[in-house]
């Protein structure tokens, strides 16, 4: 079942529960991953679906960084929203599986002790293997106390 399946039966779900709020965070995620799709004129693979899913996870994420103190009606719905997103986003390397990533990276390219010279190098082999599993703040600060 595809994601845009999963969300419209949620969506179907909260809209028989009368759950507004979950309702329209569904309907929104479910219009990006519409967007997306109409946008490529194709079916969508699973990790563009996740792309999507983590890409408005982490506009909301903005949107309530940027909100005033005193707007606590936008700071609660931004929070219920990225509640629903999480829920059909793909699950997350912990910081020991990155780290057991980077190390897999570090003796594909025979380096034994990274230094911050080598971080370009090591992270544009890296990248492409956690694309859409890890966040990238995150590898890069693992990376980070990593080298020497």
């Amino acid at each position: 079942m595809s994601k845009i399946d999963e969300v419209r039966k949620a969506m179907v779900t909260a809209m028989k529960e009368g759950n507004k709020e979950r309702k329209d965070s569904l309907s929104m995620l479910l219009s990006a991953l519409k967007n997306k799709a109409i946008d490529k004129r194709a079916d969508l693979t699973e990790a563009e679906e996740n792309e999507v899913v983590l890409k408005e996870i982490k506009q909301t994420k903005e949107t309530l960084e940027m909100t005033p103190a005193d707007r606590t009606d936008i700071m609660e719905e931004c929070k219920n929203r990225i509640a629903v997103y999480e829920e059909f986003a793909p699950k997350m390397l912990s910081v020991e599986e990155i780290r057991e990533v980077i190390q897999g990276v570090l003796d594909e390219l025979s380096i034994p002790a990274p230094t911050a010279k080598d971080k370009g190098k090591i992270m544009k082999v890296l990248m492409p293997k956690v694309k859409g599993i890890a966040d990238g703040k995150l590898v890069n600060k693992v990376l980070g106390s990593m080298l020497q």
